[in-house]
């Protein structure tokens, strides 16, 4: 596994063998790509900044919300890189540190993280050399008092006393891009705690799957009522599905584990949306307000969406999320499957 350990400080790639199980049993050889770390004002942005054409609306992608996530197998063993030894935490606990916060950018933007998750400068996460792995902390410039939250799911940095990594967007949103590097304080989030999001929200981590969580705590994602549906071919619910299958369906889907088994086929006439209409994802149906506000939240920061674009819709007794609007159904479908592998759910396009 390759550890950026490096990225947009100008370190070396490092190659830690037994890291990941991908590792195996044969040690690699370091990728050779060393770099000198640029200090001047001014020298990430130009090195390592956004892409020829960025995303819109950076500044309002959300926190990224804290959940209870059992920690990865492999990426919390003791490794060793430049000839120091690290040996990171294998239980999410307080923990507080203050130091040089860096960020990396487009070098690293899809590949691979210490947790094999691909890098994503879009997202809100972050770097740390013994943090577990995955784990949320809160990080706050101490030169303007912004703070964000983000998900710990890479290894690093290693030099010049700097303690956390964050991703492009993350440092966009405390201020720092430009001059590279900024003073910030790093705070554990521990799950159970309530944590205050940048957007004022309350939440509680999620508990992880198998939790005494309730059919009644999580999202229904279950289809509304025809003729305002227009099923994805591949990714529709059928409206036969009975309501177990739904609620167990539902039941993964906000904590982003595996998909839901695959549900029986039924047909289910496309209906046409009436003119003037617009279509939306639903992305499921909540039986509170504030478990609506919470998958909203986690569903913004994972599939790049800015808040503004997720509505709940109070609709009988449940809370149905949309994303949209979309102009045409085929926009819909398109960004559906995108969707449906992020958040592993079955999405319907709506038209109201």
């Amino acid at each position: 596994m390759i550890l950026q350990s490096g990225r947009s400080t100008g370190l070396v790639f490092v190659v830690v063998c037994g890291l990941l199980a991908g590792c195996g049993s044969t040690p690699m050889a370091p990728s050779g790509d060393g770099r000198v770390a640029d200090d001047r004002p001014g020298g990430y942005y130009q090195d390592d900044g956004p892409h020829a054409n960025p995303p819109t609306d950076l500044d309002l992608i959300p926190d990224a919300l804290p959940r209870d996530e059992p920690l990865h197998r492999y990426a919390n063993r003791p490794y060793r890189v430049l000839g120091q030894s690290y040996t990171p935490a294998t239980r999410v606990a307080p923990f507080s540190q203050r130091g040089k916060a860096s960020w990396y950018g487009r070098k690293f933007h899809g590949k691979r993280t210490a947790s094999g998750e691909v890098y994503d400068m879009y997202k809100m996460t972050a770097a740390h050399p013994t943090l577990p792995i995955p784990s949320y902390v809160r990080v706050r410039n101490l030169e303007n008092d912004r703070s964000v939250i983000v998900r710990v799911n890479d290894r690093g940095p290693f030099l010049r006393g700097r303690v956390i990594d964050l991703s492009y967007t993350a440092a966009r949103r405390l201020g720092y891009l430009e001059q590279g590097s900024a003073s910030v304080e790093v705070t554990a989030i521990v799950p159970g705690e309530e944590v205050e999001l940048s957007s004022g929200a309350a939440v509680r981590p999620l508990r992880r799957a198998g939790s005494d969580a309730t059919a009644a705590d999580v999202a229904a994602v279950a289809a509304p009522q025809a003729p305002q549906i227009a099923p994805i071919d591949a990714l529709a619910m059928p409206e036969s599905t009975d309501a177990s299958a739904a609620t167990a369906a539902a039941d993964a889907s906000p904590q982003m584990q595996a998909p839901p088994p695959a549900l029986p086929q039924s047909p289910v006439e496309k209906v046409p949306a009436a003119a003037g209409l617009r279509h939306y994802l639903q992305l499921g149906a909540f039986a509170s307000r504030e478990n609506a506000e919470d998958f909203r939240s986690m569903a913004a920061s994972e599939i790049g969406e800015p808040l503004a674009r997720l509505e709940i819709v109070p609709q009988g007794l449940r809370f149905r999320l949309h994303l949209g609007p979309y102009d045409t159904v085929e926009e819909a479908r398109d960004r559906a499957e995108a969707v449906a592998a992020a958040l592993k759910l079955k999405p319907f396009i709506v038209a109201r």
